[in-house]
């Protein structure tokens, strides 16, 4: 019986994951925060590390812990929940919007900054789009060849794209490094914790979880707590390269003031890439790009073919990533800054809520699996991002809802991007209070 994995898989396990997470938020988000956060970079990106590498990491350890299953963890607050809940994970890191988003950065950063003052460039959005999920789709047909195809040769080229690109920047500077604009001037580390959410990564890694726990049993090892070992081993690895990564790409934000005003992390990227190396640094940019999102595209839509095939059985594994590629194809192409706009509100609603059932798992030793302890943590925490979700959607149309507005000020914690703390402890309180009366009588 194998029970070790060699070095040389254990490094493809990582860069298979890595390159997984890293896709098209993971390019644009970390530029962007560096350019508002300015001389105050460094502590907006430790706030960016927490959400978008530490809980994506706690989030694959919790997943190990509960019986590599993720239906077991979302399960502990009701089987109603979990089902409802595992869906919507898997439609917003798939169609709705992760998936998309990888085909409208790849135009923005591979396409658009070749075609000058084209009129035509909704049509070419189109048509690039049409083959980039044709790529997708064929390459997801195949999920088995995920490990050899992402993390044996896109990732390496992924790699030394960024580095290129980084590492010039760095020796070369842009410029100095701006001034904090906005709230990054008093809460940088607080604002990094909520562009962390942008990039998606906590929401996939217990997606991700289940596939790298796939993979290690496919190369041999049976013994549960190798498994689990190995699994946590390429979580580890893996999020330390996304934080040296984030790194990079945060400084060469910071020092790019000089260049102009940009609505997106793209169009920044695009504009650095250009100073940089001319169009050469627009290829190199637009390589690293599409590959990147290419990656984390397949690893979506195998995980979304995966689930659905297996929980529904009417449903074959085919069809499925068809009409995922089909309805990433037409929500990619309503651009890049309207998806976005789109994103942060949901994510502000459902990212709280795993956050609290992610740290709750962590205490199911004195939880013990207790259904109103769980209920209560996370329907306290859904009052609150709920509506907070709801605040930024309607401010992004500039819609003031004024009453809604005092009401979650008066949060505590709220305008630190954590005012579902509080709510959560409180119904984890009364759910522990419900379950010691229901045991009682």
């Amino acid at each position: 019986m194998k029970e070790k994995l060699s070095f040389t898989q254990l490094i493809s396990l990582s860069l298979m994951l890595f390159a997984l997470f890293f896709g098209a938020g993971n390019m644009i988000f970390p530029p962007a925060m560096g350019l508002s956060a300015g001389s105050h970079v460094w502590t907006a990106l430790a706030g960016y590390i927490v959400t978008d590498v530490g809980l994506p990491l706690l989030a694959i350890t919790a997943v190990v812990f509960a019986n590599r299953s993720l239906t077991t963890m979302v399960g502990r607050a009701g089987k109603k929940f979990s089902a409802f809940f595992i869906v919507l994970i898997y439609l917003l890191i798939g169609p709705l919007f992760a998936i998309p988003r990888t085909g409208s950065v790849s135009f923005e950063l591979a396409v658009m900054p070749f075609l000058g003052e084209s009129s035509h460039v909704s049509l070419y959005s189109v048509i690039f789009t049409a083959l980039f999920f044709g790529a997708v789709y064929v390459l997801s047909a195949n999920p088995n060849k995920i490990v050899a195809i992402v993390g044996k040769i896109l990732t390496p080229i992924l790699l030394l794209s960024i580095f290129i690109i980084g590492i010039s920047a760095i020796v070369n500077p842009i410029g100095p490094v701006g001034q904090p604009v906005g709230t990054y001037e008093s809460i940088a580390f607080f604002n990094g914790i909520i562009e962390g959410y942008m990039a998606m990564d906590a929401l996939a890694a217990s997606i991700f979880a289940l596939i790298v726990i796939e993979n290690v049993e496919a190369m041999g090892i049976q013994s549960q707590r190798n498994i689990a070992k190995y699994t946590l081993l390429t979580g580890i690895l893996a999020t330390i390269g996304l934080a040296v990564v984030y790194g990079i790409l945060a400084y060469v934000g910071a020092t790019s003031g000089s260049l102009g005003q940009f609505s997106n992390g793209g169009q920044l990227l695009a504009a650095v890439a250009h100073h940089l190396f001319g169009t050469t640094g627009m290829l190199i940019l637009g390589i690293a790009v599409l590959f990147a999102c290419l990656t984390t595209a397949i690893g979506l839509t195998t995980a979304c073919g995966d689930y659905f095939s297996d929980n529904y059985t009417k449903l074959e594994y085919n069809h499925v990533i068809i009409a995922v590629c089909l309805f990433s194809f037409l929500v990619s192409n309503i651009g890049l800054t309207q998806l976005l706009n789109i994103t942060l509100p949901a994510l502000l609603m459902v990212y709280p809520v795993l956050m609290a059932l992610v740290l709750a798992s962590f205490l199911n030793r004195w939880f013990q699996d207790r259904q109103p302890i769980y209920a209560g943590i996370l329907i306290g925490a859904a009052c609150v991002s709920i509506p907070n979700g709801l605040e930024s959607l309607a401010a992004n149309y500039n819609i003031q809802i004024t009453a809604l507005s005092d009401l979650l000020q008066s949060i505590p914690f709220y305008q630190l991007g954590l005012g579902w703390v509080i709510p959560a402890i409180i119904g984890g309180i009364i759910g522990a209070v419900v379950s010691a009366v229901h045991n009682k009588a």
